[in-house]
């Protein structure tokens, strides 16, 4: 179900990325390619469908992130991997040795095929 959800969610945002990118800006291009009034599709026209079809294409982005958002919380809920860990319990600690050195050596042993310096 997330998963075509994502699918859907990618395409949604594709397409919002596409419609917003053939918007005509509102920069100083405003008066180039008017033509004539009688096509199929009319400046205003094109404007009216490219900002409704961006509407609708925001108010489903932003509900499939919400659905998304709300599925993914409801999958975080704690599950048992292994059952017989909990079972067995943790391991017991190593035994610490009596007899611990109670002071480091103070000169370091010299290694086999280098000098030592004096």
């Amino acid at each position: 179900m997330i998963t075509f959800l994502l699918v859907v969610h990618g395409l949604i945002a594709l397409g919002l990325v596409g419609v917003i990118l053939l918007q005509k800006s509102e920069g100083g291009a405003l008066g180039i390619g008017g033509g004539g009034g009688g096509g199929l599709m009319t400046a205003r026209g094109a404007a009216n469908l490219l900002t409704r079809s961006t509407t609708v294409l925001a108010a489903l982005f932003i509900i499939s992130s919400i659905l998304l958002a709300v599925l993914a919380a409801g999958t975080n809920k704690a599950r048992v991997i292994d059952p017989t860990i909990a079972a067995k319990g943790a391991p017991a600690p190593a035994p610490v040795p009596a007899t611990a050195p109670t002071s480091a050596p103070t000169t370091l042993p010299a290694l086999p095929g280098v000098p030592v310096a004096q």
